[in-house]
C-alpha cells in the first residue's frame, strides 16, 4: 500500500510516517509520500466545499495521485479529490473531527474517513487553567506594564486586587474530555465545580465531584464560567447578551473553545461597567480579528491566537491515534473512530 502523508508545521509529516511504521511494524509493505503544507504560517480557511483546510484542491489530487492511504491535519478532501484519486481507501484527519473532509463524497467514493479525538484535551485543558488564573490575577496586565517600566502596585489594593480559584465556583459549559480534565484541576485548587452538559451522564459527572446543573443555574452560580461545548447550531451563541447580563457581577469568563460559542457584541460595554470582571480568550468570532475590533480597547482582556491545543505533545498524540487507525485499517480491523459509519454498507 502506497501512504499520503500530508503534514504542515505543526504535525509534521514525519509524524505521520514515523508512528504509522511504528504501529504496523515490519510486516506491512508501506511505501510513502510526503507533501508539507504551510499551515500555521498561512492561516487555514474553506477550501470547496470543506472548512478550515490548507492547500488547494489540484494540490491535493497531484499529492494524493495513486495513494491507498491518505493521512493529514489540514488538507482538502473534497469530492474533487475523491472523484479524482479512485485507489484511495482510507483517509485520516488527525483532529477533535475531519471537517476538511466531504463526508458524503468519501462514503459515496467508498472512504473510510477517521478522525482523532482527544488528541489536545491535556494542552487545551491546561491552556484554560492559565487563561483563568491570567484573567483573574491580572497577569497579563501587570506584564505588559512591566515591561513598559510601570510598577502596577495598585493592583495590592482591597478594590483592585485578584481573587482565587480556591473556595470559587467555577461553572464548565460542556464536560467532554478537556472539560472533565480541567474540572480536575480545579478541584485540586479547592474550588467548587459546576456543569451544564445535556450530553453527559450526570451519574459519571457527579461521581467526578462535579455538580450536574442547568446552565440558568451555572449562570446564576459561577465566579467563573468556561466554555468547552462542541460549537453546533443547538450551541451556538449559547452564552448570549442575555445570559452574559444574567452573570454575577464581576463574573471571570474564559472561552477556549470555539468563537461562534459566544456572542462578542455585548462584552466591551460589559467589561467596562465591570459586570463582567474580566474575559480570557483563545478563540474569536472573526479570526484573526480585525484592526479595529473593539475588544483591543476594552478593559481587562486576556487575549491568545487559538493556541489551546499547541504543545508538541498534542501532535505527536494526534499523528499516533491517526497512525493506529491506518494501522487497523491495513489489518482489516474494526475502526475506534470512523466519521462516515455509512461507508460500511456500501
Amino acid at each position: 500500500m502506497h501512504v499520503l502523508s500530508a503534514g504542515d508545521n505543526f504535525v509534521l509529516p514525519e509524524l505521520f510516517v514515523n508512528a504509522l511504521r511504528e504501529r504496523t511494524g515490519a510486516q506491512a509493505e508501506l511505501t510513502f509520500s510526503e507533501v508539507t503544507f504551510p499551515w500555521p504560517q498561512v492561516p487555514f480557511g474553506p477550501v470547496g466545499n470543506v472548512a478550515e483546510a490548507t492547500g488547494t484542491i489540484d494540490e491535493m489530487i497531484e499529492a494524493v495521485g495513486n495513494a491507498d492511504i491518505a493521512v493529514t491535519q489540514l488538507a482538502p478532501f473534497t469530492k474533487e479529490v475523491f472523484d479524482a484519486c479512485p485507489n484511495l481507501k482510507f483517509v485520516g484527519v488527525s483532529r477533535g473531527g475531519p471537517v476538511n473532509v466531504d463526508l458524503e463524497a468519501a462514503t459515496a467514493a467508498s472512504v473510510r474517513v477517521s478522525f482523532a479525538p482527544g488528541r489536545n484535551a491535556q494542552a487545551a485543558a491546561e491552556f484554560t487553567i492559565g487563561l483563568m488564573l491570567a484573567g483573574m490575577r491580572h497577569i497579563s496586565d501587570a506584564d505588559a506594564e512591566m515591561k513598559r517600566g510601570t510598577w502596577r502596585g495598585d493592583y495590592y489594593s482591597h478594590d483592585s486586587a485578584g481573587t482565587e480559584l480556591g473556595g470559587s465556583t467555577v461553572g464548565l459549559v460542556g464536560y467532554g474530555a478537556i472539560g472533565r480534565i480541567v474540572a480536575r484541576v480545579l478541584l485540586a485548587f479547592g474550588a467548587d465545580v459546576v456543569t451544564y452538559d445535556p450530553y453527559a451522564d450526570a451519574a459519571s459527572i457527579e461521581s467526578d465531584g462535579v455538580s450536574a446543573v442547568s446552565l440558568d443555574e451555572l449562570i446564576d452560580r459561577s465566579n467563573v464560567v468556561s466554555l468547552h461545548a462542541r460549537l453546533s447550531p443547538e450551541t451556538e451563541h449559547i452564552i448570549n447578551g442575555e445570559r452574559l447580563l444574567r452573570m454575577r457581577p464581576g463574573t471571570v469568563l474564559v472561552n477556549a473553545a470555539r468563537g461562534g460559542l459566544l456572542d462578542y457584541a455585548p462584552l466591551p460595554e460589559l467589561l467596562r461597567s465591570g459586570h463582567i470582571g474580566a474575559l480570557a480568550l483563545d478563540v474569536y468570532d472573526e479570526e484573526p480579528p480585525g484592526p479595529e475590533w473593539p475588544l483591543f480597547d476594552a478593559p481587562n482582556v486576556v487575549l491568545s491566537p487559538h493556541l489551546a491545543g499547541a504543545s508538541r505533545q498534542t501532535a505527536e498524540r494526534a499523528a499516533s491515534i491517526i497512525a493506529g487507525e491506518a494501522a487497523r485499517f491495513i489489518a482489516g480491523e474494526p475502526l475506534q473512530h470512523l466519521a462516515n459509519p455509512d461507508v460500511l454498507n456500501r
